[in-house]
């Protein structure tokens, strides 16, 4: 069994850590706000490994009564029945706290029933690299007294914060400038370490997101399929998948084993599925999904097909930042994507409450005649059809507004896009 001692140092060690990187690393305030942290509920921050969770948890609570706890430690593999020995680590460290951070307890199984005895006396933080926190046991024990949190990687603001770029959008020389470092970031992602460490760290964060979060933690039975899958999905990303045509192509006798592996891959947040949009809840279920990764840095590092198309590249970077919007700010939205029986297509339907608020296509063009009609046709079908007159067309460099069969599109270039949060 684990020491007092050797906990004590575990501790130790990661703080030190963490204060080190507060020194020698750019640190920027990140988008995502988390006002107010209490004894009512436990703070959880999930998101992809390495999006600067920990980084975010350290700043929250810098210049408190804190301890900070990595569960990722070996030296902190106990039993849910001897947690008490952090608690009395923590206390012969720090005397009293009043915050403590719990970084990927998910480890250890019942993890649960010790965070809602602390919760009464102590503000809890808690995170993550997989949607599996928000388990069925965390809700039986933790029911009402949870608020989540999903952080991403940098935003394109974040990116050009980190850069110390702040572009007068109406300044050429800005402009030109602009469009340069969205070239960069469209392939590179938003990862804070691949700024500093390149492809390498892309492709050892890809590894250790399929084997730690996902094989190892799931105990995968078939490891070659699930790994051949993961890079399907980074291939195709911006396509309609089908389970049962996954099937055959991997030669898995279930589909329920393609089904369950997804799930485990979205779990990790490497990947997300956008489902088509139709009233009819069963269609909507049983239709193609498209699907999309976290981060395009992922796809240019893991991806031998991206780099013949920039449009796909364009696209995954738009459904990220939905996403992000969702999670940050708007979190009553939905986004889906639209199909109808003729193949007319649009590529995100964001909906609030019963309204379709929004329809969005993206395309790598850089004036109007580059725009292909279907573009505009499964638009304008969509509007017809959902009553829906927010018709946008994110463009590569192509802005102006026009108006077809009376319906206003806007088409706007997608560094102007990112720099807004609506």
């Amino acid at each position: 069994m684990t020491d007092i001692e050797t906990i004590k140092r575990a501790i130790v060690d990661k703080e030190e850590d963490l204060k080190g990187k507060m020194k020698s690393e750019k640190i920027i305030e990140r988008e995502l706000k988390i006002d107010r942290i209490s004894t009512d509920a436990a703070t959880i921050i999930t998101g992809v490994r390495r999006c600067g969770k920990s980084i975010l948890a350290f700043l929250l609570t810098l210049n408190k009564q804190a301890a900070y706890v990595n569960f990722e430690d070996e030296r902190l593999q106990v039993e849910a029945r001897n947690l008490n020995l952090i608690l009395e680590a923590i206390a012969s460290l720090k005397g009293e706290v009043e915050f403590i951070v719990f970084d990927e307890i998910q480890y250890i199984n019942g993890w649960e029933r010790f965070v809602s005895r602390l919760l009464p006396t102590r503000k809890i933080i808690i995170t993550g690299s997989n949607a599996r926190l928000l388990s069925k046991e965390f809700a039986t024990f933790l029911s009402g007294r949870h608020i989540d949190y999903d952080l991403f990687p940098f935003s394109f603001r974040e990116y050009l914060k980190f850069n110390n770029f702040t572009p007068n959008v109406h300044l050429t020389r800005d402009i030109s400038k602009t469009r340069e470092l969205l070239k960069e970031y469209i392939k590179t992602g938003g990862f804070p370490l691949t700024f500093k460490l390149g492809r390498n760290f892309l492709v050892e964060n890809y590894k250790d997101i399929v084997e730690r979060d996902v094989i190892q933690r799931y105990k995968v039975k078939y490891e070659k399929v699930l790994k051949e899958l993961a890079k399907y999905y980074i291939s195709t990303v911006a396509r309609e998948i089908s389970f049962n045509k996954l099937k055959n192509i991997l030669n898995v006798k279930s589909v329920q084993t393609i089904k369950n592996y997804s799930e485990f891959l979205s779990n990790s947040y490497l990947i997300f599925f956008l489902e088509k949009y139709s009233p009819k809840l069963k269609l909507q279920m049983i239709s193609p999904k498209k699907v999309y990764c976290i981060d395009n840095g992922f796809v240019e590092a893991m991806s031998f097909k991206a780099s013949e198309d920039f449009g796909r590249l364009m696209e995954n970077l738009v459904a990220v930042e939905l996403m992000r919007r969702k999670s940050y700010w708007f979190k009553n939205q939905e986004i889906y994507y639209w199909k109808d029986y003729q193949q007319n297509e649009v590529d995100f339907l964001v909906k609030e409450g019963e309204k379709i608020k929004q329809l969005i296509q993206v395309t790598y063009a850089s004036n109007k005649n580059e725009i292909e009609t279907r573009e505009i046709k499964g638009l304008l079908k969509a509007s017809e059809l959902l009553n829906c007159k927010n018709l946008l067309i994110v463009t590569w460099d192509y802005e102006d507004e026009i108006t077809i069969e009376n319906r206003k599109i806007i088409f706007r270039p997608l560094w102007k896009w990112l720099l807004i949060q609506s």
